[in-house]
């Protein structure tokens, strides 16, 4: 069984407001902007799934003690499946060092492809299993799909204007904008009323 994520967007409106009415509201569900199930990003951002690859940013918090009520009943109603909640500000999140590499080799081969000028951008992992197969002349599952345990980290097999690599991961690309930019767009756009310390993401994950 997979692991998912769950969660909200959250934000705290202080305008106006004595420190005793402050309240962290439910701007919208993360599941309207997320929909992937990636194990890197897991880890790199909350430490669930892959612990040993990046520090994560944002590892076992829990709840905020003072979560909204959406969230609180979202994760309430998973009851014993929800595990690993923790949350993560804008300001935080702003803050990441994104070219950060790996500490480990990435299990799953990279697919790289020539973008608009010329250089090659890292396209996706485990992408193209078939075409690997040919190119490398690796067979198996161990070696396909876990050929960084099993290849040398830097090895190269070039296919016209595509390649796969042996190699690491920066912590941008196991965060990828391509799954993760709507998230970014909400968080960044509320940031802008309620400033970067009052927009917050709140997760939780099933078994």
């Amino acid at each position: 069984m997979g692991t998912d994520m769950h969660g909200f967007i959250e934000c705290r409106w202080d305008r106006w407001l004595d420190e005793e009415d402050r309240r962290w509201d439910a701007a919208i569900d993360l599941a309207h902007l997320y929909a992937g199930r990636s194990y890197a990003a897991f880890g790199a951002l909350f430490g669930v799934r892959d612990t040993a690859s990046f520090l994560p940013l944002a590892a076992d918090r829990g709840l905020p003690r003072d979560v909204s009520d959406e969230a609180r009943a979202g994760f309430d109603g998973w009851g014993r499946d929800a595990h690993g909640a923790s949350w993560v500000t804008w300001a935080e999140l702003t803050a990441v060092d994104w070219d950060e590499g790996a500490a480990e080799v990435d299990e799953c081969v990279h697919e790289y492809r020539r973008g608009p000028e010329g250089s090659w951008e890292l396209y996706g992992r485990n992408s193209s299993l078939t075409r690997f197969a040919e190119v490398s002349g690796l067979s198996g599952p161990r070696d396909l799909y876990r050929a960084g345990r099993t290849q040398p980290e830097g090895s190269e097999w070039y296919d016209g204007d595509r390649l796969f690599r042996v190699g690491r991961l920066t912590r941008k690309q196991a965060v990828p904008d391509s799954d993760w930019e709507a998230v970014w767009a909400v968080m960044r756009t509320l940031a802008g009323l309620h400033g970067d310390e009052g927009v917050r993401l709140v997760v939780w994950f099933d078994c």
